[in-house]
């Protein structure tokens, strides 16, 4: 055997609360951990912290902050150490997700409240407008279908509607541009659903943009969009002339890295590593690894 082979696998034996074996790589349990966020004005962050108690909190001085899910989900699968929050209907493969006090963030979880962490997708409006355009009101109709509903479940998300109903396109046709913004973590969804009702109106075209749950609000408050998606409970103070309609129930998958050996984090623990106030704070991975 090669003997520098020989030497790394006696410096193993020799310390075997050290290091955890994880498929091809080590995975140092005292390392510290590397907690990523969201930016301030995301939903899934307001709904995350809320969840854990921590609204209106500031971030812990170690915590990395990223713009959107995408960015969160690169992090993780390219840090080993690192812990993060993100939808459930975005998480990939790429990354693996966490029990969370022992339960799953399966469909099922969430629909009986077992799985704590978990909120509502929304779009805000102002009704004025819905009633004021055939076009904002089939539109608003159309995501209450059964033709909704089956891609909402498709991709991962819960369907709060019982008993959804056929959408039909109006005998008359529909034309226009119906424009609509916020939230990051309901855009993809948003897209698959817009893109279905542009097929059952060929007339009609849906530009559905980014920018965050904040962007929602403002940009349905000011008109800019028809439609404000956020992925948080509605805040009427956040936009005064909106009102609101859930489109889907979404989980907030805690996802780490393929080669942590962790499976399991409690809230309390949660809580620990995301409160900037935590006394004791968590410095390492071994006190979030259980035999």
């Amino acid at each position: 055997m090669n003997a520098n082979k020989l030497l790394k696998r006696s410096f193993i034996a020799l310390m075997p609360f050290a290091l955890v074996s994880c498929g091809p790589k080590e995975f140092d349990v005292s390392h510290s951990v590397s907690i990523i966020t969201r930016e301030d004005g995301s939903g899934t962050k307001s709904a995350f912290m809320e969840l854990l108690g921590l609204k209106g909190k500031d971030d812990p001085e170690e915590a990395t902050i990223q713009n959107g899910t995408a960015a969160v989900l690169a992090e993780v699968e390219n840090n080993m150490y690192a812990i993060a929050y993100d939808s459930l209907g975005y998480v990939t493969e790429d990354v693996k997700l966490l029990q969370v006090d022992g339960v799953e963030p399966t469909i099922e979880n969430i629909k009986t409240g077992d799985y704590a962490i978990s909120r509502p997708l929304n779009v805000v409006y102002k009704t004025a407008d819905i009633e004021g355009s055939p076009l904002y009101s089939d539109y608003l109709s159309f995501l209450s279908s059964s033709q909704a509903q089956q891609i909402i479940s498709e991709e991962g998300y819960v369907s709060i509607v019982d008993g959804a109903i056929t959408y039909a396109a109006p005998e008359t046709p529909l034309s226009g541009t119906i424009q609509i913004s916020g939230s990051t973590s309901l855009q993809p969804l948003m897209i698959l659903l817009a893109e279905a009702y542009e097929q059952l109106n060929g007339n009609v075209s849906i530009e559905v943009a980014g920018g965050g749950s904040g962007t929602g609000y403002e940009n349905a408050e000011n008109g800019v969009s028809a439609f404000g998606m956020i992925s948080e409970e509605f805040n009427s103070e956040k936009a005064p002339s909106c009102v609101y309609s859930t489109v889907a129930k979404d989980g907030i998958g805690i996802i780490v890295n393929l080669d942590n050996p962790v499976e399991d984090i409690s809230l309390e623990d949660l809580s620990r590593l995301y409160d900037v106030d935590a006394s004791p704070a968590i410095s390492s991975w071994s006190e979030l690894i259980t035999e």
